[in-house]
Parts: C-alpha cells; sequence; structure tokens
C-alpha cells in the first residue's frame, strides 16, 4: 500500500542542502518516503495543492501531567522554586486517570500544531502512582504519536533539603527496580516508542540516584536527560550543598557526553558552554516557559556557534500554559532577535532546532527533515488563509518569523494521518474531550 501526497505547493525539507521544493510529490510507503519528484502514481492520493509541507516537529521536553494546572491565579507570578512548592500540593494527588488524560490532552494539542514526536518528562511518583507511564504509551497509542517517555524520579524530598513533599519521592532502590522494568518492556521494541531515564533535578534527587541511573542507562543503551540550570536559586544550591556550579556536579556524577541533554540551560558560563560542544551534551531551549517563570534567557545564539546540540520544548503545560509547538518557535525568534539583534538565530535556524535539532538529542536519524529513508512524520498548512496573505515569501522562515498557531491542515505520523482539518482523526475529539474535562476537575478539587 502506498501513500501519494500530490502538487504540493512547497516543501521545506530542512535537509543537508536546505532545500524547498516547488510544486512536487511525495511517494511513501509502508511509513516510510519512497520518492521526492513529479508525477508519481501511488494507491492513495492526498491533495497536497495550495499547502506547504514541514517536517513534524519535535518536542524534546514537557510535563504531561500539569496539563490540568494551567493558569491557577496563586501561582501566576512566582518563580520556580515557590511556584514549585505550591503546584507539588496538587500534583501529590495525581492518579493513573489523571496521567492517561492529561498525556492525551497535551498530545493531543501538540500534535493538532504540526509536532509528531514528543518526549515527556515524568518524575512524581505519589505512593499509589502505579501505572503511570504505561498510560502515556496507552494515550501515545490511541493519538498515534510517535513517543518517548521517561522513568523520572525524586528521591530528595523536603525533609532531606529538598523541594518535593515526602509522599512524591521514592527510595534509589525503588526507582532502578522500576527503570529497569521499563526499559526492558519498551526500550528499542519499535521505532513508535522509546524510554529515557531523566531523575528530576540537582534539588530534588541525590547524586546516587544521577550516578546509578546513568549506569543502568548506558548499560542499556538508554538516554538520559535532566533539569539544569534553569535558575539561579539552582545554581545557589549546588554551590552551598556540593561545593560546585550545576555542570560541575552533573559532571561528576557522569551526567555529560551524546547520551545526555539537559532542558533550559539558562544560566551556563562561557567555559561551560565550551564543555557541552566539546562533549555534544544536548540543551533543550523552553522559551516560553522561562520567560513565565522569570528564569532568564538561555545562550542560544552562542550555543549554536559552537556546535552544542540545541533542541526546542514547550516544557510543562502549567509553566507554559499551552502544548503549541509552533508558539515556541516564534516565541524563540522573537527572543533572541530582542537579545541578540544580528546574532540571534534567523526563523529557520529555528524550524531545524525545532526538527532536526529535537530528533539529534533523541538519538533519531530517521526523523527531523523530508527526505527519502526517512520517516513520513510530516505537516501541511493550507496557504490560502486569510492572516496569511503576504507572508510566505520565506516559506523557511516563515514559522519563526510571521509565526503560525492555528491547527494543520493534515499531519501525518509514520505514514499515516492523524490530524486533518485540524481535528485529531484516531480518536473521537468530543467525546474525549469531555472525559479531559472531568479529569482536571477530579483533580483541582485538590486546592
Amino acid at each position: 500500500m502506498s501513500t501519494v501526497i500530490k502538487n504540493i505547493s512547497t516543501v521545506v525539507t530542512c535537509d543537508d542542502k536546505d532545500q524547498v521544493f516547488d510544486n512536487i510529490d511525495i511517494k511513501i510507503e509502508e511509513g516510510i518516503i519512497t520518492e521526492i519528484g513529479e508525477c508519481l502514481e501511488g494507491d492513495e492520493v492526498i491533495d497536497g495543492k495550495n499547502k506547504i509541507l514541514y517536517p513534524g516537529l519535535v518536542n524534546t521536553h514537557h510535563h504531561f501531567y500539569q496539563m490540568f494546572t494551567r493558569n491557577l491565579p496563586q501561582v501566576q507570578n512566582m518563580e520556580l522554586f515557590p511556584w514549585l512548592k505550591t503546584l507539588y500540593e496538587i500534583w501529590k494527588n495525581l492518579e493513573r486517570d489523571t496521567i492517561y488524560n492529561s498525556s492525551l490532552a497535551a498530545m493531543g494539542e501538540l500534535m493538532k500544531h504540526g509536532c509528531t514526536t514528543a518526549f515527556d518528562h515524568h518524575y512524581v511518583f505519589p505512593k499509589d502512582g502505579v501505572g503511570f507511564i504505561e498510560a502515556q504509551f496507552e494515550a501515545a497509542k490511541d493519538l498515534g504519536m510517535r513517543f518517548t517517555a521517561s522513568r523520572g524520579s525524586m528521591d530528595l524530598s523536603v525533609k532531606d533539603g529538598g523541594l518535593p513533599p515526602d509522599t512524591v519521592v521514592q527510595s534509589v532502590d525503588e526507582i532502578l527496580k522500576d527503570s529497569q522494568r521499563l526499559i526492558e518492556k519498551y526500550h528499542n521494541k519499535n521505532d513508535m516508542q522509546g524510554i529515557v531515564l531523566a531523575p528530576c533535578s540537582p534539588f530534588s534527587v541525590t547524586g546516587d540516584l544521577m550516578r546509578e541511573s546513568a549506569l543502568l542507562a548506558r548499560e542499556y543503551g538508554a538516554r538520559l536527560h535532566t533539569h539544569l540550570a534553569e535558575t539561579k536559586d539552582e545554581e545557589t544550591f549546588t554551590l552551598e550543598k556540593f561545593g560546585m556550579r550545576p555542570l560541575e556536579y552533573m559532571d561528576s556524577l557522569g551526567w555529560l557526553g551524546s547520551d545526555v541533554w539537559y532542558a533550559h540551560g539558562i544560566h551556563f558560563n562561557e567555559e561551560e558552554l565550551k564543555v557541552l560542544a566539546q562533549t555534544k551534551t544536548g540543551v533543550c531551549h523552553c522559551p516560553i516557559s522561562n520567560m513565565k517563570l522569570s528564569s532568564g534567557v538561555a545562550r542560544i545564539s552562542e550555543m549554536l556557534e559552537l556546535g552544542v546540540p540545541v533542541a526546542l520544548g514547550v516544557d510543562g503545560s502549567a509553566s507554559n500554559d499551552g502544548s503549541n509547538l509552533l508558539e515556541e518557535i516564534r516565541a524563540s525568534f522573537l527572543l533572541h532577535r530582542l537579545h541578540s539583534s544580528g546574532k540571534a538565530p534567523t526563523g529557520y535556524d529555528i524550524l531545524k532546532i525545532a526538527t532536526r535539532g529535537g530528533a539529534k538529542v533523541l538519538g533519531r536519524e530517521d526523523i527531523g527533515s523530508i527526505e527519502v529513508g526517512k520517516k513520513a512524520d510530516l505537516f501541511m498548512i493550507q496557504k490560502s488563509q486569510l492572516g496569511l496573505a503576504g507572508a510566505l515569501e520565506d516559506p523557511k522562515s516563515f514559522l519563526g518569523t510571521v509565526g503560525y498557531t492555528g491547527e494543520v491542515d493534515i499531519s501525518m505520523i509514520n505514514g499515516e494521518v492523524v490530524v486533518e482539518k485540524g481535528r485529531l482523526v484516531k480518536i473521537d475529539e468530543e467525546k474525549i474531550t469531555e472525559k479531559v474535562f472531568l479529569s482536571a476537575e477530579k483533580l483541582l478539587t485538590a486546592l
């Protein structure tokens, strides 16, 4: 069975040559792009006329469970540490049903805005938090999303000098046992799913947990992820507790290398940026979250110049108040224009961060660009919209400079249409929306 997308007005490939094709066809077989050319034939035809086609976006840092704690008035003007302490009192009441529904809502919103691969950093496990990661994989399968989960963790509670309450931390042995179970269950089983080990942050986990997680992940060839250099408070914490800056502390625990990427990476100094580049340690940039929490501006221009692997993420829905990676692209472009002027990355640079950059930090060579042999993960935008008049002279930079935050016309994952005319295809969206709202209301009764 083959599918041909016919007469596509413009294809922005994000390939090594930065090619853009006009009036072209793309043939897809068994989820793979097999031909890019003219007059191609297939068993099924999708009309690409008056559409711009882009590689699917890759989101490399999120917290799906936060979807139901957006826009809470009591935390809107807080910075990270007090924000976390306040919200943990709600998050400690998470249940499996909450995880499934919040994952469904977050991934659904991502997909409707061009994201085809998502990574989620889940680290809150109340005492009855059984089956949380399985619930996320179930939601991803129901939607048709390409999904990498994490077995996140916390073992440093308030009584030990950390931030989280005692009810959401676990012992190192308990965490490692479940981490090994999930790696063996999901890692490298198929290309629609993956597992990463992801202790939460230096202020919520012990050095023992970080060190042992790295050893376990590398034994199985899994990747590593954590928050790092997000705030000055974190820097003060590691200096006072360990006598080291955050990156030096991570280095002492074996947390540098091409199999590691950090969320945020705002407060690295020049020497630390060079270390990241030399070790090929990645950074996921989360501009909207960083602005909302007043955390600072990551030095993305310098990272790109040095060759640090950089990806894009929306971060937790409660620190972003959304799950829209298209919105993140334009916010990132504008933020760095303001902060770095002529040295700022272009709109097209940000698009490549959101596609190829995300694929790289996830260790994926089969997604991130439109090329023969790559997975057919893509989305299309209808050109003939009133709001796009005069805006499409440079389709490579358009998503950054002008921006598009509406729902996409078509999104395809692994060669299968999963969004059509802005609607999720594989589920009953109205029915699911009703369930999701009820699940959110149940969690918020903890307020």
